[in-house]
């Protein structure tokens, strides 16, 4: 977006604007009423209307991803993107999603894969039991519950979050492309997944 000279405001000012902006947008592409993001975001309920935000509160987009080590390897990161248009439409990850993840992890890596898991509803459940059943090549281990912390993917969702922090995307689309282009950045970036890693305290000891 764009203020004639500034709209008067420093340079911090403008970036807490835009940050206000993009949260706003986010929270009416879930849906939420006008009057309640003006009330969370602490704004007058004109200064937002759901026309400024992606979508106008019609979409969403769902993220899933992978942050995977190898010995000898460079660490990388594997994820997978879902855009919801249609309101209404069945929204986030399902149990074949997340198998397609595995299967594209399992064949980029090249071998067994060991997968750490948070306890996501649908991590959990008998057809995703299913899926790991019928993977062979495929370890599972729990995260015990309410530990992001040790998740190193909640890294990579953190860092995307800020990257995108003063940015105001107009459509869901434009907000879904500049999410998939700071995702591929970080995946040239191993020493920084490497440090995702490092912040959960655990050390990767090879099977």
């Amino acid at each position: 977006m764009r203020y004639p000279d500034g709209g008067g405001l420093t340079a911090k000012q403008r970036a807490q604007r835009e940050q206000v902006r993009f949260e706003a947008a986010a929270l009416f592409a879930q849906g939420v009423a006008p009057s309640l993001v003006a009330r969370r975001l602490r704004v007058p309920a004109r200064s937002h209307t759901p026309g400024e935000g992606p979508a106008a509160g019609s979409g969403r987009i769902s993220l899933a991803g992978l942050v995977c080590c190898r010995s000898g390897h460079s660490t990388r990161l594997i994820f997978r993107m879902l855009v919801h248009h249609r309101k209404g439409e069945r929204k986030g990850f399902r149990e074949q999603d997340f198998a397609r993840l595995l299967d594209a992890a399992h064949q980029q890596l090249g071998g067994p894969v060991v997968l750490v898991r948070d306890n996501y509803t649908h991590h959990v459940d008998t057809a995703m039991r299913e899926v790991i059943a019928a993977r062979t090549w495929l370890t599972v281990f729990r995260f015990p519950s309410y530990t992001p912390d040790l998740n190193p993917a909640e890294g990579v969702w953190a860092h995307l979050k800020h990257s995108l922090g003063n940015l105001a995307p107009c459509s869901l689309d434009e907000l879904a492309a500049l999410a998939r282009t700071h995702l591929k950045r970080m995946q040239y970036q191993p020493g920084l997944l490497q440090g995702f890693i490092t912040q959960t305290g655990l050390t990767p000891v090879p099977p």
